[in-house]
Order: structure tokens, then C-alpha cells, then sequence
């Protein structure tokens, strides 16, 4: 038998004392040339030592966490025949020995409970064949030596909640890349129906996430449990699901309302004596309509598959309503075929049935578009969360004086705080900044809403 091989730390450039924060091999591994050993990483960079032979791992002589520089000692390897010779007897047992029907599992197997689910990346189906043969599925076993991929794509999959030793990978040797890990995903989101339907109705995420904590509260002091409202029961999921599942990117604007919110009070006193308020509100779902024509995606709706586009040609505008319970948001349909007087009269009469909880649940269904007012709170700017299937939602803060320059002089103005979010699958951030400037091009001057 000849000598074991040293393999050492290559030259790594002017890195020193670099951490080892993976070891890739174990005592009795048959390894193949350029095989990842070890992963080191530094400030800078992180890198994977590859071997420079063939062979059989005889001894480890690191572990995690040590500090290694160029020329350490990293195992020792029986280079030649003996990566064969493990190679042949590895496989043997799988061939050559078949486990007797009914065989009673061993004592030290029984004695091992099976991995607990995390998510649906537990739930996927075997891999499909590869060259006419089956791929198995292998098991979460700390003991298999970890698969083949870089600092990366490793990196990659752990965000991602991936096992990699599910994933099947393309590159040279079996190397899993990125590309192996977003197919992964992709064959499991699909088929994960079932867990994202009980993550709607408040079961567990699609998503392998940490478990919430559990912490003893009164121990740090005097505490009260209060129980959440039906609504927040209600609510919470969807909004978790909403946040959770699609992309959003909020656009900040502003629109100087002086002109509109002048004609707004000149009007109130009419608008009292029908019994009704003439809030800054109605005026917003008359200017959305006419924003939600001129871009007509942001009134859209994407499919569940993902693939399509549905361009709604109705107008059915959302409004969040404060309640003593929460936030509930009853929609004003046809909104393009009302005035400004229908609209706010329509309001008034919503908002009450809200606050008396006498709501049906046809109220708050058919949306196309939703705002969400924080104007008579305060704030400055905040970011909506989507009511899917909707695309896009605006949220609106309390408006202010400020002074603004007109090109000669600085001049007062009254100026309203705009926050659009919006499902970047859908648009972009050109088509955002598009739609808040035209928004606020009607604002300026309602007129607008009748071209």
C-alpha cells in the first residue's frame, strides 16, 4: 500500500488564518480530482480547496472553525486503487445483498425518529429519471457526505429553505448550481397547492421559516393577554400571505391638491345639507379611475399560474375602513360611472355599515384597485400591503403646507403624500413613477378627470 498523500492549503493569494466553515469529506470518502475538501472563508471571499488527486480520505486533520494559511495540513488521502476498491465495495451492498421481505428494522434504527417537516421541501415528489434510471430520494442524513456545489449556491439554497441533497445537479460531476436550485423551487412550488392553501386559512407557510418564539412574557414583568378581534383573526393571514408571496416595491409622490382641496370646502356646505360629507377621499377614487384608464395594467389582475395578464375593464375601487375591530375594506364598484357627489354619499353610507359591522361579505369582494387613507391620522408616507389578486394599492397620508418653488418665488402649497405599492411581476418602477405623476397630474387639477 503506498504512502497516504498530504493534501495542504494551496497557494490562496495573501489570505492568512482564513476560517474553515465547511468540511465537505469524512475518514473512508472515495473522492474524485478537483473534488471540493473544504470550504474556506475569509473578509473578503469565500473558497472551496479542491483535490488534487483521486483517492480514499484516510484522516481528517481540520475541523470547523479552525484558522488555516497556505501549506496547512488538510487530510491525508490514499491516492490510485484504493478510490476504486472503495468505490466497488460502497456500491456492493445495493447489488448484491438484498434486505430479506419483512425484515425487522434494528434496534438502532427504531431508535432514530424520522426528520420533522419543515415545509414544503419535505412534500415534493421523487426527481424524475435521469438517463431511464429512477433517482431516489435521499434521505436528511447528517452522515451522507454533502453534495457537491459551491459556497454560492449553498449560500443560495439556505435562504431558499432548500435541502440540497434533494437537488439533482447539471453541472460538471453533479455539481449543483444555481440554475439546479430555482428548478427545485419551481417543480415544489407547484406542487404545494395543498400548503398554500392552508397558509391562507391560517396553517403553516409554504416556506421552510423558523419557528415563532416561545417566551414566558410575565417573567420580565406585569403583562395583559387580550385576544385579537375576528377581523385581525380574519385578516391577518391574508395579509401575511399577500406580503409573504408577492414582490412588492412601494413609489413615493406628492400632489398639490391647494386648488382641489379650495373647491372641496366651497362645497361642503351644499353637500351637508343633502346629508352627506364631501371628504378629500371621493375626489381620490374619481382621479384613480381616470389614472387606473390611462395605465390600464395597474387595474389588472394576475393569474394564479402566473402566465397571464387579466386587463379588468370595470372599476371597482377598495377603501379601507378604520373599525373599533380593524381594517376592513369595502369596495365601491363602478366607480368611473359616478360623480364626485355619488362617490362620497356612497362612502358615508359604506363606512357606517363598517363601523355597525353590518357588512356582507359581497361588500368587500370584486376589487380592482384599493386605497388606503391615513390622511385624517397623520403620517408622511408608509407602505400599503397588496389585497391580492389585485396589482397595485395606494396609500395616502395627511397633507401639509409647504413652500414650493414656481419658477420665481417660493409659495405656499398644500401638498398630499402619495405611497404606491405595487406587484413588481407585473410593473416596473417606470410604469409606477408613470402612474403617481399622472395621479397627481389630476389631483392638480380635477378637471383632468373629464378628458
Amino acid at each position: 500500500m503506498a504512502n497516504p498523500v498530504e493534501v495542504k492549503v494551496p497557494d490562496i493569494g495573501d489570505f492568512k488564518d482564513v476560517e474553515v466553515i465547511e468540511v465537505l469529506v469524512k475518514p473512508g470518502d472515495a473522492i474524485d480530482k478537483e473534488q471540493s475538501l473544504v470550504t474556506l472563508e475569509s473578509d473578503k471571499a469565500t473558497m472551496e480547496i479542491p483535490s488534487p488527486e483521486a483517492g480514499v480520505v484516510k484522516e481528517l486533520k481540520l475541523k470547523l472553525g479552525d484558522k488555516v494559511s497556505e501549506g496547512a495540513l488538510i487530510l491525508l488521502l490514499e491516492a490510485g486503487a484504493g478510490a476504486a476498491e472503495a468505490k466497488t465495495a460502497a456500491a456492493q451492498p445495493a447489488v448484491a445483498a438484498p434486505a430479506p421481505a419483512k425484515a425487522a428494522p434494528a434496534a438502532s434504527e427504531r431508535a432514530v425518529p424520522p426528520p420533522a417537516r419543515s415545509g414544503i421541501f419535505d412534500e415534493v415528489p421523487p426527481l424524475p429519471p435521469a438517463h431511464g434510471r429512477p433517482v431516489p430520494r435521499m434521505p436528511r442524513d447528517e452522515t451522507v457526505s454533502k453534495p457537491h456545489a459551491s459556497p454560492s449556491v449553498r449560500r443560495f439554497a439556505r435562504e431558499l429553505g432548500v435541502d440540497l441533497a434533494r437537488v439533482r445537479g447539471s453541472g460538471p460531476k453533479g455539481r449543483i448550481v444555481h440554475a439546479d436550485v430555482q428548478g427545485f423551487v419551481k417543480s415544489a412550488l407547484a406542487g404545494a397547492a395543498p400548503a398554500a392553501a392552508g397558509a391562507a386559512a391560517g396553517g403553516a407557510l409554504p416556506f421552510a421559516l423558523p419557528a415563532w418564539p416561545e417566551i414566558d412574557y410575565a417573567k420580565f414583568g406585569p403583562i395583559e393577554t387580550k385576544k385579537l378581534s375576528r377581523i385581525q383573526k380574519l385578516s391577518g393571514p391574508n395579509l401575511h400571505r399577500n406580503w409573504i408571496s408577492i414582490p412588492h416595491v412601494t413609489q413615493f409622490d406628492e400632489a398639490d391638491i391647494t386648488e382641489l382641496e379650495a373647491f372641496r370646502k366651497s362645497n361642503t356646505a351644499d353637500t351637508e345639507k343633502r346629508g352627506f360629507k364631501l371628504t378629500m377621499l371621493a375626489f381620490l377614487i374619481k382621479a384613480c379611475v381616470t389614472a387606473l384608464k390611462q395605465y390600464p395594467h395597474f387595474n389588472a389582475a394576475l393569474e394564479k399560474s402566473g402566465e397571464n395578464l387579466i386587463i379588468r375593464r370595470y372599476y371597482h375601487i377598495g377603501v379601507a375602513v378604520d373599525t373599533p375591530d380593524g381594517l376592513v375594506v369595502p369596495v365601491i364598484r363602478d366607480a368611473d360611472r359616478k360623480g364626485v357627489f355619488d362617490l362620497a354619499k356612497e362612502l358615508g353610507d359604506i363606512s357606517k355599515l363598517a363601523r355597525d359591522k353590518k357588512l356582507k361579505p359581497g361588500d368587500m369582494q370584486g376589487g380592482t384597485f384599493s386605497i388606503s387613507s391615513l390622511g385624517g391620522i397623520g403620517g408622511s408616507a408608509f407602505t400599503p400591503i397588496i389585497n391580492a389578486p389585485e396589482v397595485a394599492i395606494l396609500g395616502v397620508s395627511r397633507s401639509s403646507m409647504r413652500p414650493v418653488w414656481d419658477g420665481k418665488a417660493f409659495v405656499p402649497r398644500l401638498m398630499l403624500p402619495l405611497s404606491l405599492s405595487y406587484d413588481h411581476r407585473v410593473i416596473d418602477g417606470a410604469s409606477a413613477a408613470r402612474f403617481t405623476s399622472y395621479l397627481a397630474s389630476v389631483l392638480s387639477d380635477i378637471r383632468r378627470s373629464l378628458l
